[in-house]
């Protein structure tokens, strides 16, 4: 069997390529920026998926039977629409390449539970509310895939990954863990948010699910684990993991440190909180889940022994080699 992954280079990538490879699977990772895993450079290709000449021969030459679209530009930083073509042009180019090639049989494009912003909740899978111009760009490749869906010869479906962490995660959660880890963070009094998370290996079983389940075809899923957190919760665990106890303040301060950061991101001066992140800090977000429990009902980790495998990363793995993480990369 053989999978092509674009995007293989990323965070949700790496862990799914280490999935395949224990399976045995004939893997290929089409990618801009190398792999995180030295024992992956010889799956990748160096690939724009906005390059269209240069995908489609890749897909010729390999000849895939599936194919799970990861790669996206998913920073925040962009300025226009057009910053975001990879989400819009690649995925046109993503679609039409592997229209082109018979050996096919189906198709995952990854989108994001962004097409919503935080709290909202849609009625349909169509019910869009992007919450910035990232999340737009997600909503205009899921259009583009069912605009076209009845010119394709192979079978499609759509996933929308809430907020994924586990090993090679990226800044977000992984400083989130930095920050309980180096005694830096605190809970905060009063409403904290209740959110799905979903840790990568149950992220990567899902996926595989959602690859060889039939009844997933032409289907929209969200990606995360079933039972909502609370982050104070959460917090608490991990912290109670490596044998510290947070503190709790009041949330004003929580507030003020918000503004501060804003006023400081004006003067390109790096801060660890701002009113996005707030925001986020403060604002339930649950999702549609009902379908994916349906189909992928058993996930294999739980948070608790995920929260375990994650430290052991960032101990074993991050913390010695820092620079590697540090620079930007598209995933």
């Amino acid at each position: 069997m053989k999978i092509l992954v674009t995007g293989g280079s990323g965070f949700i990538g790496t862990n799914l390529i280490d999935f395949y490879l224990n399976k045995e699977v004939v893997i290929l990772n089409v990618d801009i920026s190398v792999p995180k895993k030295d024992d992956h450079f010889r799956f990748w290709e160096k690939a724009d998926i906005r390059d269209s000449e240069k995908l489609n021969q890749l897909m010729v030459d390999f000849q895939p039977d599936y194919v799970i679209h990861l790669a996206a530009r998913a920073d925040q930083r962009g300025k226009t629409l057009d910053d975001y073509n990879a989400n819009t042009l690649g995925v046109q180019n993503v679609m039409e390449a592997c229209n082109k090639c018979d050996s096919v049989k189906k198709v995952i494009f990854t989108s994001t539970m962004l097409v919503c912003r935080v709290g909202y909740y849609p009625k349909t899978d169509t019910d869009y509310a992007p919450a910035n111009l990232y999340g737009e760009s997600k909503m205009l490749g899921e259009k583009i895939i069912r605009d076209n869906a009845s010119g394709l010869h192979y079978k499609w479906s759509i996933t929308r990954p809430t907020s994924i962490w586990g090993p090679w995660f990226g800044p977000t959660y992984r400083e989130f863990f930095l920050m309980i880890m180096d005694k830096k963070y605190f809970n905060f009094s009063g409403k904290t948010t209740t959110k799905i998370y979903g840790y990568i290996d149950n992220t990567v079983y899902q996926i595989n699910t959602i690859l060889f389940t039939d009844t997933t075809d032409s289907g929209t899923y969200y990606l995360g684990d079933y039972t909502p957190v609370n982050i104070k919760d959460w917090a608490n665990e991990i912290a109670s993991e490596i044998g510290i106890k947070l503190t709790t303040i009041p949330r004003i301060l929580i507030y003020g440190a918000a503004i501060a950061g804003d006023i400081l991101k004006k003067f390109k001066i790096k801060f660890p909180m701002n009113s996005f992140r707030y925001g986020n800090m403060t604002t339930d977000n649950i999702v549609p889940l009902d379908n994916i429990m349906q189909v992928a009902p058993h996930l294999p980790v739980s948070r608790k022994d995920g929260n375990k495998v994650a430290l052991k990363w960032l101990n074993e793995i991050y913390m010695k080699d820092k620079e590697k993480f540090s620079k930007v990369t598209y995933e």
